[in-house]
This record gives C-alpha cells, sequence and structure tokens, in this order.
C-alpha cells in the first residue's frame, strides 16, 4: 500500500474523553484498538498510520487512561482504548475503565469494529477472552493484531495464528486475526486493508 493510499497517514489526535459522552457526535463510521496495557497496542496504530508519535508509548504500560480519538476525516476515526491489566492504579479507576469501555462498546453507533491487540508470545489472555466473548455477544467485528511477531520465529508465529484461530472457531468468537510486528512492518498492508473495509462497511 503506497503513502498516496494509505488514509491513516492523515490521522490526528482530536482529543480524550473520560466517559463517552465526551466524545464526538456519534455519526460516520470508527474502529476501536483494544488491548493488555503491554501489548503493543501504540506501537501498532503509530505503525499503522505511519506516523512515528501519534499514539503515546511508554516503557511504562497502562499510560493511555483515556478515550483517546484520531480523525482520519470529517466522518472517520480511530479510538485508542485504555490499557487493560498492568497500569498501577487504583481498583476504582480501574472500574471506570471497564464501565466506560462497557458503555463504549454497547451503545456506540458509530464503532464498526474492534482491533483486538495480543502480544503474539502470550495470546488469548483472560481479558482478550472476555473482548471476544463481548464482541460476540454484541454482534461486534473484532480483528485480532498478534503483535511482537518479530520476537517468534516464523514457523512459531506461524504455529500461535493457528492455535488462536482454532479457538476462536471452537469458542464461537467470530474474529479474524493476523500476525504483526510494528518493528518489522509484518503484516502491515493486511492491517489497513482490514481497517480499511471495515470503516467503509
Amino acid at each position: 500500500m503506497t503513502t498516496k493510499t494509505n488514509p491513516f497517514r492523515n490521522a490526528s489526535f482530536l482529543t480524550s474523553a473520560n466517559e463517552p459522552r465526551q466524545l464526538p457526535a456519534d455519526t460516520g463510521a470508527e474502529i476501536a484498538f483494544a488491548g493488555r496495557s503491554n501489548a503493543g497496542k501504540s506501537s501498532a496504530l503509530n505503525v499503522i498510520c505511519d506516523q512515528i508519535g501519534l499514539a503515546r508509548t511508554s516503557k511504562t504500560p497502562g499510560r493511555t487512561q483515556l478515550l483517546n480519538v484520531f480523525v482520519l476525516d470529517e466522518a472517520r476515526r480511530l479510538i485508542d482504548l485504555p490499557g487493560y491489566g498492568y497500569a498501577k492504579v487504583p481498583e476504582k479507576m480501574r472500574e471506570h475503565w471497564r464501565q466506560m469501555i462497557d458503555t463504549y462498546l454497547r451503545e456506540r453507533q458509530s464503532l464498526r469494529g474492534v482491533v483486538l491487540i495480543m502480544d503474539s508470545r502470550h495470546p488469548l489472555k483472560e481479558f482478550d477472552q472476555q473482548m471476544l466473548a463481548f464482541c460476540r455477544d454484541i454482534d461486534l467485528a473484532c480483528h485480532i493484531l498478534l503483535t511482537k511477531s518479530d520476537k517468534l520465529g516464523r514457523s512459531e508465529a506461524a504455529r500461535t495464528l493457528a492455535a488462536v484461530h482454532k479457538e476462536c472457531a471452537a469458542q464461537g468468537w467470530p474474529a479474524t486475526a493476523q500476525s504483526f510486528s510494528a518493528l518489522a512492518k509484518t503484516g502491515l498492508d493486511e492491517a489497513r486493508a482490514i481497517l480499511i473495509g471495515l470503516l467503509a462497511g
């Protein structure tokens, strides 16, 4: 995919919201990025959008604590959800995140799908399974990015992807999945194509 045909290069930060009601008008189409705090969510967003500092990356997982909104154009957006499961914050704050994400996913009419970020070395953790079941139950499209695939050998990455596909089928989770590496830019064109398709749907 050339620069000219990558609409994500146009992405720019718009706002952060502490509650779904603070988000932009619920029109057009948007995709949410979800995942554990240390799974490489910000890095995936940055490389997909071909922008080094669009989403903040940190050596301290869990820095994304709000709904961060990135606009592609007047009608299309990417929403970076708070990372889950690692941030050293009070339980009250964690519960707020859970309720905020739950409300957003259930009620946002412009939401077309979720990109679920999983570390390919540790896929299908409890939160990942909960998110997949949640997407199934509300009939929301989900695409899994198995990140950091450069940390695995090619055959091991292929086995991991096959195992995730098998488990999704066994559990009735209607998710698509792929190997991905922000560092090596593995799977980048495939990920962008999936996102473009979701936004157009």
